[in-house]
């Protein structure tokens, strides 16, 4: 099933789920941005209550408790047999989150908006302010550890024999800045794979065939093992979809930077 849908695609679905997962980090809520115009049908999805669990040593954004995601994702309509399409304004970085969330928990006819708000807009199609009434309830089961995951010493040990990719800006895996976390620079042995090297400046994911040969460069190849971080396991997300589009398999480092800059005992290299 292709993880990506164009706008096209999406208006000619009869009938879908679509939730509207915008998000901004130090931001407003992003409820905000929906109530100011979304894709008609949109219900708001928001990455901090209904995609993550409380923040704490596991990672600012860590996986949602089990039976929440089940509840969210129910009083957001999410039902077997009906595909759900998700968009952010972001680059997808924010809906590759939910896209992941919901097939490691057990649904995998999810889908991305290829290019979010700005595809949708382009193509001629309305943005509104009317917010539909509350969905019928799904019946989503959530089924937990469809997808595999790394904690701190896994991500370390997986940079030694495979490839750990690093989905920050250049400048964060460097060191130079670090506007987030309790310290700057990156897991020993990571590899710097910003999630915006992934799109065209449209905003829309790269070629398959383009995507592939981004991550050989960095040496994700066949049989090699891949997993990928971030700041806290959302753009990471992002870097997954990619490599996912590339035909090439990658486990999530959920805590990511947020869990690994908080313990002082584990090291930390720049530059």
């Amino acid at each position: 099933m292709n993880a990506l849908i164009t706008a096209d695609e999406l208006a000619a679905l009869e009938h879908v789920t679509l939730l509207d997962v915008r998000s901004r980090l130090g931001g407003p809520p992003g409820v905000q941005f929906y109530r100011e115009g979304h894709l008609p049908g949109a219900r708001y999805c928001d990455l901090e209550n209904d995609l993550s669990s409380a923040a704490g040593p596991a990672g600012r954004h860590p996986l949602p408790d089990t039976a929440a995601f089940q509840e969210s994702m129910r009083r957001l309509g999410v039902c077997q047999g009906t595909p759900v399409v998700a968009y952010d304004d972001a680059g997808s970085t924010i809906a590759a989150r939910i896209w992941w969330t919901l097939r490691y928990f057990g649904f995998d006819d999810v889908r991305v908006l290829d290019g979010g708000l700005q595809a949708w807009a382009d193509s001629g199609r309305p943005i509104t302010k009317e917010e539909p009434g509350p969905a019928e309830p799904g019946d989503f089961v959530a089924s937990p550890g469809r997808l595999p995951i790394l904690d701190a010493d896994e991500a370390a040990a997986l940079a030694r024999r495979g490839v750990l990719l690093d989905a920050r800006a250049g400048e964060r895996y460097r060191g130079e800045v670090e506007p987030v976390d309790p310290r700057a620079g990156h897991v020993p042995g990571a590899v710097s794979a910003p999630t915006t090297e992934n799109l065209t400046p449209r905003g829309t994911f790269l070629p398959a065939d383009e995507l592939r040969a981004r991550f050989e460069a960095l040496g994700v190849t066949d049989g090699v093992e891949t997993g990928a971080y971030c700041g806290s396991g959302v753009t990471a997300a992002h870097e997954l979809l990619a490599l996912h589009l590339a035909g090439l398999p990658g486990a999530l480092y959920v805590g990511s930077w947020s869990n690994w800059s908080a313990d002082p005992d584990r090291p930390v290299e720049t530059g």
